[in-house]
């Protein structure tokens, strides 16, 4: 009897036509805006269809002779210029049902979204100018309803932003080379929320695992105490690496 099953579902199988796929990549760009304790993500409008004048994440199709991650980096460098940048795949969209244009009475072209996902500092990041599209940050909690399946993608590279936060070093990569720990933790609570952990038990934690440098040099900021900079010691985190971190 199992074996007669079997033979259903592969005869079934074989009778449906293989697909013809495109692949595109769609960037979920994160910006930390410590400053007004938002996280941010870069969308542009859509000029045509499918969902014109919708909002969507910045994406292209790959172009013949061109890498996944070279298309990634195409699309952040025509959209914003920055120094200090992370940039990591999140994953691959590809339901039958994500782009109108796969209907059965439309192009019969299954699309593929291999998605990535970026992490910027919002002082340093400078939008272009977009001579078609319109282009703005949104504040990750009030995006609209965005175009094809891009919710679904927001919605995960958020969760993967969280989680690498966790237990990678992501948040100094985009930090400048020195900084103060309130600087750090800024861009922890706007990222994970202001409850994550009280600014004293982060200090203490951090500085214990002893994987931040302090070069020696002090900076002032407002009528508070001078604060120190810190360097961010790969080498000693090596042994924290793909951990969970306490301090989380």
């Amino acid at each position: 009897m199992p074996g007669r099953i079997q033979k259903k579902l592969a005869d079934t199988l074989n009778q449906q036509p293989l697909a013809d796929f495109k692949v595109g990549v769609d960037n979920v760009i994160f910006s930390v805006d410590t400053a007004q304790n938002r996280l941010l993500v870069l969308l542009v409008m859509r000029q045509q269809e499918p969902f014109l004048n919708y909002w969507g994440l910045p994406g292209t199709l790959v172009r013949r002779g061109e890498s996944l991650e070279d298309a990634a980096y195409r699309i952040l460098a025509e959209k914003i210029k920055v120094k200090n940048l992370y940039l990591e795949q999140l994953y691959t969209f590809g339901g039958p049902s994500r782009d109108p244009r796969e209907a059965s009475d439309s192009y019969g072209v299954r699309y593929l979204s291999v998605s990535y996902f970026a992490l910027v500092r919002f002082e340093e990041a400078e939008l272009i100018a977009d001579k078609v599209a319109g282009i703005a940050w949104y504040p990750v909690k009030r995006v609209p309803q965005l175009a094809f399946d891009h919710n679904e993608i927001l919605a995960y590279g958020h969760r993967r932003l969280k989680n690498k936060l966790e237990y990678s070093p992501v948040a100094f990569e985009v930090l400048p080379e020195t900084f103060t720990l309130n600087d750090l933790y800024q861009l922890y609570t706007t990222v994970l929320g202001e409850n994550f952990s009280d600014y004293s038990n982060f200090r203490a934690r951090l500085l214990k695992l002893g994987f931040l440098y302090d070069t020696g040099i002090k900076v002032s900021r407002g009528a508070g105490r001078p604060a120190s900079l810190y360097r961010f010691d790969a080498e000693a985190f090596a042994p924290f690496k793909d951990k969970p971190l306490v301090f989380i």
